[in-house]
């Protein structure tokens, strides 16, 4: 009868935590605003996988996302955005957004991003193939704007 006893109160152990980690479940949306008279604003994983190509995305995100007018599978030879949105797992921890011309990226629009419902106002621009606010060579720092609010979102915009 112990046995059962104990079975029931670890059984509602885990669905009580189970309700807490889904009530405290994070979420992040990515919109894009298309400026340009021309392209398909595009969002992808890492992996290639497209999440978008122009509506907004909600969900943990992990992306890349660059203006197609003519790029490469990954965003070659444009402009890139890389972002990773994350809710702080610990102090010093959480989303990062940064404008990538890396060979073989390259300039290819203005393009531009912004947090939203959170680091308002914390963002970058690029509108020449000089910006300083994108990474040049994988050697270079502090360019990236790193957002510590939990279920920030993204606002990026070509052409603007």
């Amino acid at each position: 009868m112990i046995g059962m006893t104990y079975f029931l109160k670890l059984i509602a152990f885990v669905a009580a935590t189970a309700f807490v980690v889904e009530g405290q479940s994070e979420t992040h949306t990515v919109i894009f605003q298309n400026l340009c008279s021309t392209g398909v604003p595009t969002l992808k994983t890492y992996n290639g996988e497209i999440l978008s190509t122009g509506p907004a995305y909600t969900s943990n995100v992990y992306a890349l996302s660059y203006l197609d007018v003519g790029c490469g599978a990954k965003g070659e030879g444009c402009t890139l955005i890389e972002t990773t949105l994350v809710n702080p797992a610990s102090p010093g921890t959480g989303s990062s957004t940064d404008i990538n011309l890396i060979p073989p990226h390259s300039f290819s629009v203005p393009s531009g991003f912004g947090y939203y419902n959170g680091c308002d106002g914390r963002g970058a621009n690029c509108t020449d193939a000089d910006c300083p606010s994108a990474f040049h060579s994988s050697t270079e720092g502090g360019v990236g704007i790193v957002c510590l609010a939990e279920n920030v979102n993204l606002a990026i915009t070509f052409c603007n």
